[in-house]
């Protein structure tokens, strides 16, 4: 995966592509991958980094979705299964399963929540991670060694999968690449080119050189995310928005909260939402919320209010109240969902995708989750051939593996994400620790800049490894020496090194709870 080799082929093609798509993160990787793996002529530009929006600020779990069958959609809670053990088997470096435990407060809430956890069990079928069943209290301690144990009853422990996000995202630009298509990022879209009134490719402008790209495609495919509405405008000025952007925010917590190896759920907070409690990378995730917003942002921030909420509920169900000095970071995301008229309520909305195709051509897909991403893209690309006229041919991505898949244990805690790329960075023989209180590496670090595509500190600390979202302040401390490693593999001088550590660090900022940019105003 070379951005360059990438533009050089773009700026050399003498026929159409069959597809271009816009937008870098899961539904556009995804689209990416699976048009590639069934032969089509592919390229995919981001205006940003892979995943830099919603689909890096997931919490971090694949799954069918508790709360849509509470809501009575079955249909998606299947689909959702379904493509839940699809991802387990396709990408096990990466995904794995997770017990769930439901603390119980009242008598009625063991027989409610059980049964409800094993219709879910029942759905999943052959495709189930393990099943649930009844705990008693001291088994509910057992397992959540720090839950609130006033007026505790028992609980209801069940099994979903967790991921690590950009991880996958970066995992699934990789494939794309290795099956043929050219992906770019840092390649903004400007403009859709028209021939007879039909969308026959893109104007867009390569942000690192300023040079302008001009792309032929027989279909180009709007994965914007929340974005998507921008982009149709440029189709057609009078198109209506079909967007509602809702935020949800979590903060990061010290592993000592939730010492355990199972993950809290709480199926029904005060704005209607499912509340996670979720341990990850050795810290503690905990969130979200559901709150409707008019604007939109690539740097989201948490409402005071938000925040408030989740400390609040986090300080009910834990033993230990947590205080702004254990918050490591906070951060928050933008969730593209498709408005049914009263948008007041976002809890409620859908969360199922939507593709529509304009009178031009253009093809617009929207909605949906991680979990969903394969079959989002396979849904895109069946309709996408018969847009672009081209061969229609099987999707081949139910049992495609994803760039490093493996079953093998990965020894080292800090390589286990790269999964069968471990052995290729173990063999650069620089383990040095970039920080004392993160994983990274000097190898990792080089790893990211040769074949990942990271082309700043950010994409490398916030995307290739997680440490801003694990600790903010460390990954601020960290950036000089990020930048220098980055530097020297790619030429960069003195001055870039400066500009990227003073970008960095005023980005970061805004992920240090109590640091005045992390909160924005209501």
């Amino acid at each position: 995966m070379k951005r360059e080799e990438s533009l050089k082929h773009i700026k050399a093609a003498k026929e159409p592509y069959d597809f271009c798509i816009i937008g870098g993160g899961a539904t556009g990787l995804g689209a990416a991958v699976d048009a590639a793996s069934r032969g089509h002529s592919v390229v995919l530009l981001e205006q940003a980094d892979f995943a830099k929006g919603t689909s890096s600020r997931s919490t971090k779990l694949v799954h069918g979705g508790v709360r849509y069958l509470q809501q009575g959609n079955v249909s998606l809670v299947l689909e959702a299964l379904r493509e839940r053990g699809r991802l387990t088997k396709n990408a096990p470096h990466l995904v794995h399963d997770l017990s769930f435990v439901i603390p119980n407060y009242s008598w009625w809430e063991g027989p409610f929540y059980g049964i409800g956890m094993k219709v879910y069990d029942h759905l999943a079928g052959k495709l189930g991670l393990g099943p649930s069943r009844w705990l008693s209290k001291n088994e509910t301690v057992e397992r959540i060694p720090t839950v609130e144990t006033e007026s505790l009853t028992g609980g209801v422990m069940y099994h979903d999968g967790q991921f690590d996000d950009s991880r996958l995202a970066v995992n699934l630009a990789q494939t794309a690449a290795g099956l043929g298509a050219h992906i770019v990022n840092y390649a903004k879209c400007t403009g859709l080119t028209k021939s007879d009134e039909l969308v026959s490719g893109v104007e867009a402008i390569d942000l690192e050189s300023g040079e302008e790209l001009a792309i032929n495609a027989r279909c180009v495919i709007n994965a914007t995310g929340i974005f998507v509405d921008e982009l149709r405008a440029k189709d057609d000025q009078s198109t209506k928005p079909m967007v509602t952007v809702s935020q949800g925010i979590h903060i990061v917590l010290p592993k000592e909260f939730l010492p355990g190896n199972s993950a809290i759920m709480i199926p029904k907070t005060a704005d209607g939402r499912v509340l996670f409690a979720v341990p990850w990378h050795d810290c503690v995730v905990v969130g979200t919320t559901d709150t409707p917003l008019s604007d939109k942002a690539l740097e989201p921030r948490a409402l005071q209010e938000e925040v408030d909420f989740v400390m609040e509920h986090a300080a009910q169900y834990l033993t230990k109240d947590p205080t702004p000095e254990d918050v490591l970071s906070i951060f928050a995301g933008l969730r593209p969902l498709v408005s049914e008229g009263d948008d007041s309520d976002t809890a409620a909305i859908s969360r199922d995708h939507t593709i529509i195709v304009s009178n031009s051509g253009l093809l617009t897909v929207t909605g949906g989750k991680w979990t969903t991403y394969r079959k989002m893209a396979e849904d895109v690309i069946d309709q996408a051939e018969m847009v672009a006229g081209v061969d229609q041919k099987r999707c081949e991505t139910e049992s495609l593996q994803i760039q490093g898949w493996t079953r093998k244990e990965i020894p080292e805690e800090n390589l286990r994400p790269y999964g069968a790329d471990a052995q290729a960075i173990r063999a650069l023989n620089e383990a040095t620790q970039i920080h004392p209180k993160l994983t990274l590496t000097v190898a990792e670090v080089r790893w990211h800049v040769r074949e990942e595509m990271a082309r700043t500190v950010e994409d490398v600390l916030a995307r290739r490894c997680r440490g801003l979202l694990l600790n903010a302040r460390a990954s601020i401390e960290a950036a000089p020496e990020v930048a220098r490693i980055i530097a020297e593999e790619a030429g960069h001088d003195e001055a870039w090194i400066s500009k990227q550590v003073e970008e960095f660090t005023q980005l970061a900022k805004g992920y240090v709870f109590g640091d005045p940019a992390s909160v924005a105003s209501a």
